[in-house]
């Protein structure tokens, strides 16, 4: 609609957040009319008309088979879009439409805005299925006039109250039609069944549903008296009821098509078991990251006691062995304690990254510089866990074998994200400037822990690939490409 408005009309920024705020309610209006609507606007020369867009109904069958976004008419094919445009009233004179043998009723409004028109919509009725119209369908219909008379005024849609239609009622969730006092006329199928769920054991028809409404909510005080003048109709509101095990949304339109107010429109949905299904996954989630929160607690228990076993053992070997479990501790520790401070199983894994260098930096204190360029992204749990335990032990093995006592040097870690959304790649070297690699040294053989930990890890568990390789000109690199899921980078 954007580009169209753009490039045919002479309507500015304004006028087209009117026409965006209309298109977002429109969905009511082509309900409550079983019609189509199309939104014509005239060009820039007044020679022609452009719909700019098109909403067929839920309720009723289509008019147009085809979409008519797009299409551009010339001024005087139409009738009754002139008229409705100069003259700035609804225009429901002429006989039927026939299109494709079927019948078709077109009336025209015209879209008001601070006393201009900016455009007409076509509201086309198939007229196939006519029949004798039920208390529902009258009730809608009438609806639907009153609307399009606010839409004629330039009374609707409401400035400032914009509307996910998405989540917000529909005409066919349940419609209530109140008088201008807050008494209900007419109450759908639907919409008294979810006042049934609030525990209504009465009709609607015949009573103030504000009152209704409050005496059905807990008693909270003066909360009640709110309930009650939401729930009259004075005001566009959107709100929810909670009562009695049940909960209904409702959205209230007040009706003013001569500017005066002489009732209202409440759509309303039942959405409990959608509210007890939200709960139940906040309920889950708190619960998740509960569960990561003691178990990194538990896991800094363990590293403590590792820690105060290692001081107090005399053999110079199991307590380096002591110390290096403590670090694989601690790296699955940190894990879990960014996942419970996330709603969702994915970390972000730099931050991981970082922790962890200054954790196994601690080896060697102002002897080796480490550093991280490049972003990991953010990572599932299922892949930041193993990769955080392999990262661990590539720096910790940097540090010991790449260095000697006093020598001083740098190990960086590289992180790049690459691939396709469907195969996408997390390409990883960790590279120091140290002594470099024994002569005839096979990572893929070494019988080191920390390296047959990295190798089960990345090739097992996360199923990439492992390969270590003298860095060019001084020292060792070592190099991870590992698949993962396409997420944030």
């Amino acid at each position: 609609m954007n580009d169209l408005v753009r490039q045919h009309t002479a309507l500015d920024g304004s006028d087209l957040e009117w026409l965006h705020l209309l298109v977002s309610e429109w969905q009511l209006l082509s309900d409550l009319s079983f019609a189509d609507l199309v939104l014509w606007i005239p060009t820039l020369d007044g020679t022609r008309y452009v719909s700019v867009a098109q909403m067929r109904p839920n309720t009723g069958p289509t008019s147009y088979q085809d979409d008519m976004v797009g299409h551009l008419v010339p001024r005087g094919r139409r009738p009754m879009l002139d008229a409705a445009l100069d003259e700035g009233r609804i225009v429901r004179e002429g006989d039927p439409e026939w299109r494709e043998e079927v019948p078709v009723r077109v009336e025209s409004i015209p879209v008001r805005r601070e006393g201009r028109v900016l455009g007409v919509i076509a509201r086309n009725t198939n007229l196939l299925t006519v029949r004798t119209p039920s208390r529902l369908e009258l009730t809608y219909l009438q609806s639907a006039s009153d609307l399009a008379q606010m839409i004629a005024a330039g009374t609707f849609p409401f400035p400032g109250q914009q509307v996910d239609m998405d989540a917000s009622p529909r005409a066919g969730d349940g419609l209530v039609r109140l008088d201008a006092d807050g008494i209900v006329q007419y109450a759908s199928p639907n919409a008294l069944s979810a006042y049934h769920r609030l525990g209504l054991a009465a009709d609607l028809v015949g009573h103030h549903l504000g009152e209704t409404t409050a005496q059905l909510a807990p008693s909270r005080g003066p909360v009640d008296e709110g309930l009650a003048k939401l729930a009259s109709g004075w005001a566009p509101r959107e709100f929810e009821v909670e009562a009695n095990g049940g909960v209904i949304q409702l959205r209230v339109i007040p009706l003013k098509p001569k500017g005066t107010h002489i009732g209202s429109l409440v759509l309303l949905r039942d959405v409990t078991e959608l509210r007890r299904r939200e709960r139940e996954l906040i309920t889950k989630d708190a619960t998740i990251r509960e569960i990561h929160h003691r178990v990194k607690n538990n896991l800094q228990t363990v590293a403590a006691l590792l820690r105060l076993q290692a001081r107090r053992i005399g053999s110079a070997e199991g307590r380096e062995a002591l110390e290096e479990a403590v670090r694989r501790v601690g790296s699955i520790a940190i894990v879990h304690e960014t996942l419970s401070q996330n709603l969702d199983e994915r970390v972000e894994f730099d931050e991981i990254a970082d922790r962890v260098l200054a954790m196994v930096a601690e080896i060697s204190p102002g002897r080796v510089r480490t550093r991280r360029t490049g972003r990991f992204g953010v990572l599932d749990a299922e892949v930041a866990t193993p990769l955080s335990m392999v990262l661990t032990e590539l720096l910790q093995n940097a540090l010991e074998h790449g260095f000697g006592p006093g020598e001083q040097g740098t190990v960086e870690v590289t992180a790049v994200r690459g691939g396709t959304r469907a195969d996408a790649r997390l390409l990883i070297s960790v590279q120091d400037d140290g002594r470099g690699l024994p002569e005839g040294f096979d990572p893929h053989r070494a019988g080191n822990l920390g390296l047959q930990i990295v190798r089960t890890l990345v090739e097992g568990e996360l199923g990439g690939r492992f390969d270590m390789v003298p860095a060019s000109g001084q020292g060792t690199r070592v190099v991870l490409d590992l698949p993962v899921r396409a997420g944030k980078s």
